[in-house]
């Protein structure tokens, strides 16, 4: 039943992620890869919550994997992230390319304490 709950998550997460990155980057005239940028910060903040939220006590294991591991996980996109870092390098943009990783690095993880946080500030 929990590779069912995994499936249904990703099977929403998938579309979402092209969708928003093909709308988030159609807004920007620029070579850095803001929608995927986007999507991860965005899963980052929503897997934080989740976590924060099941730690808590305020959502269940089955929406942890529903939402955590199913969502986020077709949501988010480390190999983009690195495709997108190499071929910024190998065009020259080499700024861009460590803005890429440095960037998703920072706001990645600060989404996802502030998830957390704000998860645990709700149920705690």
């Amino acid at each position: 039943m929990n590779w069912l709950l995994v499936i249904a998550g990703a099977m929403a997460g998938a579309p979402l992620r092209y969708l928003t990155d093909r709308t988030v980057q159609s807004k920007h005239d620029t070579v850095f890869p803001w929608g995927t940028f986007t999507v991860n910060v965005i899963g980052c903040l929503t897997l934080g919550l989740i976590t924060g939220a099941v730690a808590a006590g305020g959502a269940s294991s089955q929406v942890q994997l529903l939402l955590g591991t199913g969502l986020c996980g077709a949501l988010t996109t480390y190999s983009t992230l690195s495709y997108e870092t190499l071929r910024l390098a190998e065009e020259g943009a080499r700024f861009f390319a460590a803005a890429n990783v440095a960037a998703s690095i920072v706001a990645g993880l600060g989404a996802a304490f502030a998830g957390a946080a704000l998860a645990q500030s709700i149920w705690a």
